[in-house]
């Protein structure tokens, strides 16, 4: 899968500025050196990763609307599961280098948490039908500790620093709705209820992790439980 795909046809088709759409090729490198280094500091993969030529955008009643920079997507598709991490467009061309490595990063950690639980066998509450969607383990709760995932310390701090509670950069914020939504760039509007993919639970049993990959993963939680019982976190 080419990453940049979905940028080359957008270009194609005259839905980005051929400038804008140079930058984020240019920029994209920094995403892939965050990847690598996401990968040498815990010692697994990164999922499949693509760029989305447009902002995505959530409602909020409250707020007007919240600008999501990444997501982590679980797909089912012909009796098969695979994760996506969508990277928005905006985010490669507006976003600091620590910005798009600890996005990145975060994501990472939703994904381990997604592998952790279907490993298990675990669903939440309200997934009484085996639904598996991003807004129900976006709680800090629900994700490993970053210490206990990763051995890079400056990355840590990055993920630590726009986290602390829920991804605040106001700069990159501000540059997204000013340059990009308000300019008429693509824009793509996501409802978190809807965010979602069903998998049965026969297919939930099935699946099986590699063995490397579950033994990473046993002792990353316990790292994590020990952290956040030392700190008396949540």
């Amino acid at each position: 899968m080419d990453p940049l795909y979905r940028i080359k046809n957008a270009r194609l088709n005259g839905h980005l500025p051929d400038d804008v759409s140079a930058k984020i090729l240019e920029r994209f490198s920094i995403a892939v050196d965050g990847i690598d280094r996401i990968e040498r500091a815990s010692g697994l993969y990164f999922p499949t990763a693509y760029v989305e030529p447009s902002a995505v955008i959530s409602p909020a009643s409250q707020f007007g609307y919240g600008v999501l920079f990444a997501r982590t997507i679980p797909l089912f598709d012909g009796g098969r599961f695979g994760v996506l991490v969508q990277i928005s467009a905006p985010l490669l061309v507006y976003g600091l280098k620590g910005t798009i490595h600890a996005i990145l990063a975060h994501e990472f950690l939703h994904y381990l948490e997604l592998m952790r639980r279907i490993h298990r066998g675990e669903v939440l509450s309200d997934e009484i039908t085996g639904n598996l969607f991003e807004g129900a383990y976006l709680d800090q709760t629900r994700i490993l500790e970053p210490a206990a995932v990763f051995k890079d310390r400056t990355l840590i701090n990055h993920i630590k620093k726009r986290f602390a509670s829920s991804f605040q950069e106001p700069r990159l914020e501000r540059k997204v709705v000013e340059k990009w939504i308000n300019a008429g760039l693509p824009k793509t509007v996501i409802p978190l209820d809807n965010n979602r993919v069903n998998i049965s639970a026969d297919l939930l049993t099935k699946m099986r992790l590699p063995s490397d990959m579950v033994t990473a993963l046993d002792i990353m939680y316990e790292k994590s439980k020990k952290i956040r019982t030392r700190y008396k976190l949540y």
